[in-house]
Order: C-alpha cells, then sequence, then structure tokens
C-alpha cells in the first residue's frame, strides 16, 4: 500500500463553505474496478481535511488488489477523528460499498456514527432551477467555471489500474492519483453551489419591495410586485425561474422576485353560504340575520358559488391559504389572491410568510 500525504495547501473558501467544511470534516472518495462490491474491489480511497487555514489530503493506494483491506482499514483509522463526512454521491455508493467490504473482510466499521453532506443528493434537488445535462461532479464544475488538469472518467481509469497491475509504471499510478486527488479537491469547491438551496430555506432577508409597471412584448402594459432579498450566502451562478405568476432571478448577494399584480374586482367567498341570501339585482350576498327587509322576490337562498362580496383593489396571487381574507375571481378557482396594502409590504413577517410560499411552489418535490 502506498500512502500519500500532501498538506498546506490552501483553498480560499467561501463564508458557506468554511462553515460546512470544518475541522471535524472529512472529503472522502473511493475509485473500485466496478460497481458491485462482490465482483469488484477499492483500490484507491482519497480524503481531505482542514486544519484552521490549512488543507491535507491523503490518499491510500492499492499497489494489487491484496492491499485492499490495508488501504480500507487505513482509512477507517482516520475516520476516527472526524464526525461529519463529506462525499459526492458518497451516501448512495462510497458508505454502501465500503460498508459491504466491511462486512465482507470482518472490519468492524461505525459509518452510522457520522453526520453525512452528500453534495450530490443535495445539488440534485436543484435540478428544477440548474437545468443541467447531468449532475456528474465534472458537470457541475464545468457549472461553475472550475477547471481541472484530469480528463478520465472514474469508468475509464477502471482498465488503467489494471494495467498498472499487470505492469506498474509511474505514469500510470499518477493518472490515478490525479483523478482521485482532483475529486476530493474539487468537491471543497463545489460547496458554494449549496448557496442557491440555503435561500431556499430561508437564510435571506427582505431588503425591499416596490410597485413598478412593465410591457409585455405584445405592448400590453401592467404593474408588478417586486421583492428584493439579500442571500445571507451569494450565489455561484446568475439562474432564474418561473412558476405561475411568480418569476425569480438569484444573482450573487440578491435574489429578485417579480409578479404582475390584478389590479381590478375579485370576489370574497364566505364559506357557510347557507346562511346568506344572495341578491342577484346588486350581486352580492347578505347574512340572512339582516335580510329580512328584502322582498322574496328580490332575494334566493346562496349557493356556494354566488355567496360573496365584490372589492375593487390591487392584489398578489396566492396558492394556498396564505394570507387572509382571500379573494377569487370565480369560486373554484385554485389561484387566490389578497390585498397589496402598505401594511403587508412594511411587515418582514409577512412578506417572508409570503417568499416562503414562493419558494415552495419553485421547489418541486424530487422523486
Amino acid at each position: 500500500m502506498k500512502h500519500i500525504h500532501k498538506e498546506e495547501l490552501y483553498i480560499r473558501l467561501d463564508r458557506l463553505s468554511d462553515q460546512l467544511f470544518d475541522n471535524d470534516s472529512l472529503f472522502f472518495d473511493i475509485e473500485t474496478t466496478g460497481f458491485s462490491p462482490s465482483h469488484s474491489t477499492i483500490y484507491l480511497i482519497g480524503c481531505a481535511h482542514r486544519k484552521d487555514d490549512k488543507i491535507y489530503v491523503d490518499q491510500f493506494f492499492a499497489e494489487n488488489p491484496n492491499e485492499e483491506v490495508e488501504i480500507l482499514s487505513a482509512f477507517l483509522t482516520l475516520l476516527t477523528s472526524y464526525t461529519t463526512l463529506i462525499s459526492f454521491n458518497g451516501v448512495g455508493f462510497d458508505i454502501p460499498f465500503m460498508k459491504a467490504k466491511c462486512t465482507a473482510c470482518n472490519l468492524p466499521d461505525n459509518f452510522r456514527n457520522f453526520e453525512y453532506l452528500d453534495i450530490f443528493k443535495q445539488v440534485s434537488s436543484l435540478k428544477f432551477l440548474l437545468k443541467l445535462p447531468n449532475y456528474k461532479q465534472k458537470t457541475i464544475e464545468d457549472f461553475l467555471g472550475l477547471s481541472r488538469d484530469d480528463c478520465y472518467s472514474g469508468g475509464e481509469l477502471i482498465n488503467v489500474y489494471h494495467d498498472y497491475i499487470r505492469m506498474p509504471d509511474i505514469e500510470k499510478e499518477e493518472l490515478l492519483l490525479l483523478h482521485n486527488y482532483e475529486d476530493v479537491i474539487g468537491m471543497m469547491e463545489l460547496l458554494p453551489v449549496l448557496s442557491y438551496l440555503e435561500v431556499f430555506h430561508g437564510q435571506y432577508s427582505v431588503t425591499e419591495t416596490r410597485l413598478q409597471e412593465y410591457r409585455t412584448v405584445d405592448g400590453a402594459t401592467g404593474r408588478e410586485f417586486i421583492i428584493t432579498l439579500t442571500n445571507d450566502y451569494p450565489v455561484p451562478k446568475r439562474v432564474s425561474y418561473q412558476i405561475h405568476d411568480f418569476y425569480m432571478i438569484m444573482k450573487g448577494a440578491l435574489t429578485t422576485i417579480r409578479i404582475p399584480v390584478f389590479e381590478g374586482e375579485l370576489r370574497f367567498f364566505y364559506s357557510n353560504y347557507k346562511d346568506y341570501y344572495y341578491l342577484p339585482a346588486e350581486d352580492m350576498a347578505i347574512h340572512k340575520s339582516v335580510a329580512g327587509y328584502v322582498d322574496k322576490g328580490y332575494r334566493e337562498n346562496a349557493r356556494a358559488a354566488n355567496c360573496y362580496t365584490r372589492k375593487i383593489g390591487t392584489f398578489l396571487p396566492q396558492y394556498s391559504e396564505i394570507m387572509n381574507p382571500e379573494f377569487r375571481k370565480e369560486y373554484k378557482d385554485k389561484v387566490s389572491y389578497f390585498e397589496l396594502t402598505d401594511d403587508f409590504s412594511s411587515s418582514d413577517i409577512m412578506l417572508r410568510r409570503y417568499v416562503d410560499h414562493i419558494f415552495k411552489l419553485l421547489t418541486p418535490v424530487q422523486s
């Protein structure tokens, strides 16, 4: 077994990366000769940790398949100093693979005792926003504008390792080590992509609201309500997304949400319609307790669809009961509206409730 140790590497970390990758965290990545633990071996394990501002990388390399147990034991010993494991698809592949190997080799493991941050799993929940062709590590690196010297995939290097076993040479060894090294180091540089999720998780402050006019491509005009957020963790690249009436742009430290307002007449529907009469001539409902003076010919028992009162104003849309009172165009409409008031525009609590409602619509449930 070869143990390669590199120290005093320094990588500038943004604030989110600095919090996620602390002195108790360990990045790791394994290289295998296949996907099945029962039919393939681990030939390389790379990991990185930090101590304050210094980064240390350790790689355990099996010069032949018989050294698999040795490199796995060395890695398990190193793990005892850490509480959090950070990986790229480690929860889905690396950890199950190593657990199976530990069982087969009668090695004790304590993988259940760690906290896990799986970058692949986290980023996969952003598919709706990033719209990448796939969510492999190199694809995300390209999205972030990162570069690497390694130009091989893990699958392509399997044959290189088999060739190395038959005829060891330094060039093949360096190819294998470089790929694993850049996977491990590259994971650190992927952490800023998680800042998009932090915004959706409420790590922002509302800094501005305003009404402004807009013009559509066909020349129609209207007004929209703009909510500007300051992201606690700046996002690395500009992205945008639209769903229903909501259009969002994330760029650096700012997230902007644009919502077309509805200006005109809407209806407030009473839920207890059996207690109301509907007045066709006036197109409104009134409670039976105050309808005694209305001639029977001018009133009728209200139904759910016509038990309403009307209001003219400026409104914002919502897709669940976030703000009250709720107004609708028609009784069965899925979208409802609430009145845009100065109290709403100046209330951080109400604005955050509305923004969180929009974010919930923007972030679909991942299968």
